[in-house]
C-alpha cells in the first residue's frame, strides 16, 4: 500500500508548484495588457500563498473530521474550477481573486499529501518521504517555466492557466479511483471543529513553532528569490524570457539533485545536525551574493549570473532544511496530523508570503533583498539554536499517537 501511495501523492503535489512557476515568465506581458505594475503582478504570486497559508486552518480541521480523501477531491475541483476563472478574466481584480480561490484549493491538497505521510509513516520514515516529495516539487520550477514561456508564446498567457486546469483534470481522474483513506480512526468525531482547545496543546509544543518558524523563514527566502527574479532578470537586466528560464531551471535543477540526496544526508546526520547545515548554507548564500554584488560586470548575463549562483547555496539548502523541518514538527501529533500540519502551514505560507509582502515595500533590489531575508533568518535562527536554554524548542521528541 505505502509504494502505491507515494506516487499519488507525488502527483498530488505538483498542483502548488505549478501555480506558481508556470506563469513566471509571462508577467510581463501580463502587467501590459492589465495596465498594471510590475508589483501588482507580483501581488498574484503572494497573494496565492497566503491563502495557501490561511485557508488551511480552516480545511486542516475537516481533513481530521471528514478523512483526507473527500478534502483532497474538493480541493482539486476547486483548482480546476479557479484555474478555469483565471484563465477567463478581463479585470485585473478578478484574476487576484482567482488567485486566492486557486491558493486555497491548493492548500487541501497539500494538507492532505503532508497529512498522509505522517499517518503511513514514523518520524525517521516521514523526513524521507517529505524529502522525496520536496523533489518533485524541485521538478517544477526547472520544467514549468520553460513549458510557461513556451505556451505564452504561441497561445498567450491565459494558456498556462489552462494547462493547469487540464493536469488539474488528470490528478483528479488518479486520486478519484487510486487514493486510499489514511486518516487514523477518530473516538470523537463531535467536537467543534474551529475551537481553541484543538490549536493550543499544539502551539503550546515549543519544538512544533520553533520548526514552524523555521519551515516559515525558508519559504520566505524562496518567496523572495522568486518574486524578484522576473523583474530583476527580465526589466532590470534586460535579458529575455527564455534566458530567465534556463537560469532558474538550472537552479532548480540543482535543487532537485539536493531533494534526492537530502534522505541519504537526513540518515547519515540525522534531522536535527541536518537543519543546522541548511541553515549554514542560507548564510553562506546570502554573504556570497553580497561578494558577487561587488564584482564589476560588463554584461547583462554575466550579471544574471552573479545573481542567480548565490541562489544555488540558498536552494540546496532550502532542500536539506524543509524535510527533517516539517517532520519534527509533526513528530509529536498523531490524529492531530491534519491539524497540525494546517498550523504548520499557515505559519509556514502566510508568514512568507507577509515577510515577502513586507519587504516589496522597502528599496532594496533583488540582491539585496534577498541577503536582508536570506541572512537574517539563518543568523536568528542558529542563534536560536546554539544557546543550551532553548534546547528543548529544537532537539528530538519521541512521536505519539
Amino acid at each position: 500500500m505505502t509504494r502505491k501511495l507515494l506516487p499519488i501523492l507525488m502527483m498530488m503535489v505538483v498542483l502548488s508548484p505549478l501555480a506558481i512557476d508556470i506563469y513566471l515568465p509571462s508577467m510581463p506581458e501580463m502587467a501590459l495588457e492589465f495596465s498594471v505594475s510590475d508589483t501588482q503582478v507580483q501581488s498574484t504570486l503572494v497573494l496565492f500563498i497566503l491563502a495557501m497559508g490561511i485557508g488551511q486552518i480552516l480545511i486542516g480541521p475537516l481533513a481530521d473530521r471528514f478523512g483526507r480523501r473527500p478534502i483532497a477531491l474538493l480541493g482539486i475541483c476547486l483548482y480546476i474550477a479557479s484555474s478555469l476563472f483565471a484563465a477567463s478574466v478581463v479585470e485585473f481584480e478578478y484574476l487576484q481573486l482567482a488567485r486566492v480561490l486557486q491558493g486555497i484549493a491548493a492548500c487541501a491538497t497539500s494538507i492532505v499529501v503532508f497529512s498522509a505521510v505522517r499517518d503511513r509513516f514514523n518520524a525517521q520514515q516521514s523526513a524521507h518521504y517529505y524529502s522525496y516529495l520536496n523533489g518533485v516539487i524541485c521538478v517544477i520550477p526547472a520544467l514549468a517555466p520553460t513549458l510557461g514561456g513556451f505556451l505564452a508564446l504561441h497561445f498567450g498567457w491565459r494558456s498556462t492557466f489552462i494547462f493547469m486546469t487540464l493536469f488539474a483534470i488528470l490528478v483528479l481522474f488518479i486520486v478519484a479511483f487510486r487514493l486510499p483513506e489514511t486518516r487514523p480512526d477518530h473516538k470523537n468525531n463531535h467536537t467543534a471543529l474551529y475551537r481553541w482547545a484543538r490549536y493550543q496543546p499544539i502551539l503550546a509544543n515549543s519544538q512544533f513553532v520553533f520548526y514552524a518558524l523555521t519551515c516559515m523563514m525558508g519559504m520566505a527566502s524562496i518567496l523572495t528569490y522568486v518574486s524578484y527574479a522576473p523583474s530583476w532578470i527580465i526589466k532590470h537586466l534586460q535579458l529575455s524570457e527564455l534566458t530567465f528560464s534556463y537560469l532558474f531551471g538550472f537552479n532548480a535543477l540543482i535543487n532537485i539533485a539536493a531533494c534526492f540526496i537530502a534522505p541519504k544526508v537526513i540518515k547519515q546526520l540525522g534531522n536535527h545536525q541536518t537543519v543546522v547545515v541548511a541553515l549554514w548554507l542560507f548564510i553562506l548564500s546570502a554573504v556570497t551574493q553580497v561578494v558577487m554584488q561587488q564584482i564589476p560586470v560588463e554584461s547583462a548575463l554575466l550579471a544574471g549570473i552573479y545573481f542567480m549562483l548565490p541562489m544555488l547555496l540558498l536552494c540546496v539548502g532550502f532542500a536539506l532544511l524543509l524535510g527533517p523541518a516539517t517532520s519534527m514538527a509533526l513528530s509529536a501529533f498523531g490524529e492531530r496530523a491534519g491539524t497540525a500540519s494546517a498550523l504548520l502551514g499557515c505559519i509556514q505560507m502566510s508568514g512568507a508570503a507577509l515577510l515577502t509582502g513586507l519587504l516589496q515595500q522597502t528599496q532594496f533590489s533583488a540582491p539585496y533583498a534577498s541577503v536582508v531575508m536570506i541572512g537574517t533568518g539563518g543568523v536568528i535562527l542558529l542563534l536560536t539554536m546554539s544557546l543550551p536554554a532553548y534546547k528543548h524548542w529544537h532537539q528530538e521528541q519521541v512521536s505519539c499517537h
